[in-house]
């Protein structure tokens, strides 16, 4: 696996997907101590349970349809769409058709790594 740390021009193709299980799995595309990108993959059914964390979290609907639950917020979205997280915000998704999120986090998930 390469090292995507500031990586600044990536292909796809060169980064391996960590299957977490649950039908979910995911990519780190690129980082810096400040930024985040990734890709999570979904099939159908899988649950991105609900969580919060203190970074501030942009998510696009690259693939498929989710129902996302954001605080008290609950709003099925899909392919073209997009969602805020704020830092610290009870937040997770249902997969409805398989599907992609692209999540950008600021400051990086060193959890991730």
């Amino acid at each position: 696996m390469i090292d995507v740390k500031n990586l600044t021009l990536v292909n796809d193709s060169d980064i391996d997907w960590d299957d977490l299980g649950n039908g979910i799995k995911r990519k780190i595309m690129t980082y810096s101590d400040e930024l985040m990108l990734t890709k999570v993959a979904f099939e159908i059914g899988a649950i991105g349970t609900m969580h919060s964390h203190p970074h501030l979290q942009i998510s696009y609907v690259s693939k498929g349809k989710f129902e996302v639950i954001i605080g008290e917020n609950k709003k099925v979205l899909e392919q073209g769409d997009v969602y805020f997280v704020p830092s610290e915000i009870l937040h997770g998704v249902v997969c409805i058709e398989e599907g992609e999120l692209i999540d950008v986090f600021n400051p990086k998930r060193e959890d991730f790594l």
